[in-house]
């Protein structure tokens, strides 16, 4: 590629696959965090939207079969115009870019233009969609090839599929972009000479959790899809490997599948919950309602933590979430801090956790939690510390800005010196951009519920989805303190049995699972 200018950018044509989110290519992941510019389509899912981080500057081309927003020559020319920019410009295109994606009409121009460019190939939907509705497209039995085609106009608008020769292939069909024409695309198969009794498939959102799917022959495919109200965007499959769509139909027996969820966890802890619900085939929306911000300086925590080691007797460190336990160790490590500064005096030094993924996470930096509450909330480890703690104890409390003020009491009344020592403050993210998009997805209800665990996200939530109706809103809740926030804004709640992960899960799997 000799002969580009220094000063352009780059442009990568990749593709996002067709919806589910962990169909993402490695290269692409990775491309949405480093480029300056994303110019993406209508039919990019939200689970792979919400992904985007929220600095980046978006173009949306709204390009999708039958609508195109914004022309294609249109498209190709931002994507010069920003590359000449000097900026890296990633063009998101639902599937492959090289399949049907007219992505070589955008690759034509920058290439004329000497732009700096790469093609990034994504999971084709004509694969990935039949695989999701149990049709291999290819089987030893069956079919030895496959063959796509699409069913959407040329540059001229004509149509021109050479039914005979599809006919006489014997092997699996694929038609992209031609639910408007099935009707056209069967009888000129039938007409061609194929049997009226050849399987046949209709599948619309594959990958995605609204995933459907019409199985019938080719006589009567359009009439079924008709029934069933099937809609863009939509694949048409043709062939004996539609008979294997019952019995190789994976999807439909995963717990969750079906299900779609919108977490409101921040940013750097949200994908456990979001692993644990994919794990159980469901969609997971990431949208981060609060985010974390450590307080810097923070002479008060240098102090408590140059008097650590100085003091004896027993010493508590006490962590209140995963964040804070995060925020401390990334602290110790900027200050260049040995933990052995901290242990290694005559004090006896003890650690309580507020819950099992405090535990956790204390245990990823090899500290082991002396005491973890049964309960999972703060008067309830408050309680607990009061009743273990030596009354000459020292109890250092590590947390956010705006603690729960019911940690506090049971330790005063004991007695015991308590020093409070916030690590960091809880901000509310604002609106999204995403919003008018999830408004109505929540109005269509394509969201089954939202999940929240812990006060702040329901308040970040709330604000974030200002305007819209909040009693719509299925809130799943960690834990009473959670619930009773959702109910101040009249969402329906459900709170789990036991204030941690497993908790929201099993009361995910009770309300929503395959039973």
């Amino acid at each position: 590629m000799s002969g580009y200018r220094e000063q352009a950018g780059k442009v990568w044509i990749a593709g996002a696959g067709p919806g589910d989110r962990e169909l993402l290519t490695v290269k692409t992941a990775r491309l949405i965090k480093e480029a300056d510019v994303i110019v993406y389509d209508a039919l990019i899912s939200a689970e792979i939207l919400t992904q985007i981080p929220e600095q980046k500057e978006l173009i949306h081309v709204g390009k999708r079969s039958g609508n195109h927003t914004v022309p294609q020559e249109e498209i190709s020319r931002i994507l010069v115009q920003e590359a000449k920019k000097g900026k890296k410009v990633l063009r998101l295109k639902g599937g492959d870019p090289f399949v049907f994606g007219r992505g070589g009409e955008e690759v034509e121009l920058l290439a004329k233009e000497q732009i700096p460019f790469e093609v990034v190939p994504g999971v084709t939907s004509c694969t990935a969609v039949p695989a999701y509705a149990g049709i291999p497209v290819t089987h030893r039995d069956c079919a030895s090839s496959f063959h796509v085609i699409t069913g959407h106009a040329q540059r001229d608008g004509e149509i021109r599929i050479d039914f005979p020769s599809l006919a006489r292939l014997g092997d699996t069909l694929v038609f992209l972009m031609g639910l408007a024409r099935l009707g056209w695309i069967a009888k000129g198969l039938l007409e061609a000479g194929m049997k009226k009794d050849t399987p046949a498939a209709v599948v619309e959102n594959g990958t995605t959790a609204k995933q459907r799917k019409v199985i019938s022959v080719l006589s009567d495919i359009e009439e079924k899809a008709k029934e069933a109200d099937i809609q863009t965007p939509a694949i048409i499959i043709v062939g004996e490997v539609c008979a294997f769509s019952e019995s190789f139909d994976w999807t439909v027996k995963r717990k969750l599948g079906g299900r779609q969820f919108l977490t409101t966890r921040p940013r750097q802890n949200s994908s456990r919950l979001a692993k644990r619900l994919r794990d159980l085939g469901a969609q997971v929306i990431e949208m981060p309602s609060i985010r974390t911000e450590e307080i810097l300086p923070n002479p008060r925590l240098e102090d408590a933590l140059a008097r650590m080691g100085e003091r004896s007797g027993e010493q508590w460190l006490v962590f209140t979430s995963p964040i804070g336990v995060s925020v401390f160790f990334d602290g110790l490590r900027r200050r260049k801090t040995d933990i052995r500064k901290l242990l290694g005096g005559s004090a006896v030094i003890k650690v309580a956790a507020i819950g099992s993924a405090t535990a956790a996470a204390l245990e990823e930096a090899g500290i082991f939690a002396d005491l973890v509450p049964e309960k999972y909330n703060a008067e309830e480890l408050g309680r607990i510390l009061a009743e273990t703690a030596d009354k000459n104890s020292h109890i250092t409390i590590l947390r956010a800005e705006a603690g729960s003020p019911m940690l506090l009491p049971p330790l005063y009344k004991a007695g015991i010196w308590v020093e409070d020592v916030a690590l960091y403050r809880t901000c509310t993210e604002g609106e999204s951009r995403w919003k008018e998009k999830l408004t109505e997805m929540l109005k269509r209800g394509e969201i089954d519920a939202v999940a929240f665990t812990s006060a702040s996200t329901v308040r970040g939530f709330a604000q974030m989805m200002e305007g819209f109706p909040l009693s719509q809103i299925h809130a799943l809740c960690i834990g009473e303190q959670t619930e009773k926030e959702a109910a101040n804004y009249h969402m329906q709640t459900e709170v789990a049995l036991k204030a941690s992960m497993d908790g929201m899960e099993k009361l995910i799997l009770q309300k929503y699972g395959i039973r």
